[in-house]
């Protein structure tokens, strides 16, 4: 009896072993909840999750959850999640070699065009009749890394307003940033774009007008482009996207799309799912999906930065405005 039972405890925890070891090659090892590794110590944008799920933020309180990927999207759309990225860092040298300046001197200043808001005008020297571009800033604000597109984009000849959606406050934080993009409606982002158009086409008369943003900017470049018919090009860094192609219609420009493969945001489905509706209403397009990079791969200052892929965004974004604003 005492030989047949303990057979019976061995096998039993034999099976235990093999199947707990099955559990942690299906799905991973098992971390602690969030909010206890929060209490732990651990920063919320370095939250680990369990094997499958994917760390986001909570756009309400900037805590974080795990979630599973297919879900990512759906709840960042709905504004219940923000991407998780680290805090920023400025890195000048990442910057000066994948962004480099073009054949024109520059000149800059800060411009107040709208309320609080001080837009970042940089031009070239020589006076002209040049294209000029709205540009976009990331959900931290307008910042040094922005400014600093803004004079390497006028060097190739163009007059860059880079506008200010925050009057006037930039987050070097994740949960800065978060708080920032919070306390604005979409309405006032619309009502600046569009008063900084009428700033520059009133004060220097583009031959052609144009809009680039990254990230939250990418979104904000379609949104004007939605809600101004005074564009000749739109360019879109990794954006939140519109698919509805009776939306989409009331675009009559091209447009150049950026994106990452591995975005979970604003994954290869949905950005496919943009371009055929583009396509369904006739607005040309070139849209990229850049394999094996992240949502942010082209900021500088961040931990998702990859320098190939951001110098060939580069240079296509160069051509696209060539092509269609001078």
């Amino acid at each position: 009896m005492f030989v047949k039972l303990s057979f019976v405890v061995v096998a039993f925890m034999v099976l235990s072993l093999l199947s707990s070891s099955l559990h942690s090659f299906s799905y991973g090892a098992e971390y602690s909840p969030p909010l206890k590794q929060i209490q732990g110590g651990i920063t919320p944008t370095s939250v680990i999750c369990t094997e499958g799920l994917e760390l986001v933020l909570k756009f309400s309180n900037g805590n974080p959850a795990c979630i599973k990927p297919t879900s990512v999207e759906k709840l960042i759309q709905r504004g219940w999640a923000i991407h998780v990225l680290l805090d920023y860092e400025k890195n000048e040298n990442n910057n000066s070699v994948t962004f480099a300046m073009g054949n024109y001197e520059v000149e800059s200043e800060s411009v107040n065009y709208f309320g609080n808001s001080n837009g970042y005008l940089a031009k070239p020297s020589v006076d002209g009749l040049y294209p000029g571009v709205i540009m976009i800033h990331e959900w931290w604000g307008l910042n040094d890394n922005i400014k600093d597109m803004a004079e390497k984009l006028a060097s190739h000849g163009y007059i860059v307003f880079a506008v200010d959606l925050y009057d006037g406050k930039v987050g070097t934080t994740a949960d800065e940033a978060r708080q920032l993009r919070s306390s604005f409606e979409q309405s006032q982002w619309t009502e600046n774009m569009n008063t900084a158009v009428s700033y520059i086409e009133e004060n220097y008369s583009p031959s052609s007008l144009g809009s680039i943003g990254w990230c939250f900017g990418g979104g904000q470049s379609l949104n004007l482009a939605l809600n101004n018919d005074n564009m000749d090009a739109t360019v879109i860094y990794y954006g939140q996207l519109v698919t509805d192609s009776k939306e989409l219609s009331r675009i009559h420009w091209p447009m150049l799309g950026i994106f990452a493969e591995l975005d979970s945001g604003i994954p290869p489905e949905t950005v496919k799912e943009f371009e055929s509706s583009l396509n369904e209403v006739g607005i040309e397009n070139d849209i990229y999906i850049y394999s094996g990079v992240n949502h942010a791969f082209a900021n500088p200052s961040g931990d998702r930065y990859a320098p190939d892929e951001s110098k060939d965004a580069w240079q296509k974004t160069l051509e696209f405005f060539k092509d269609n604003l001078s």
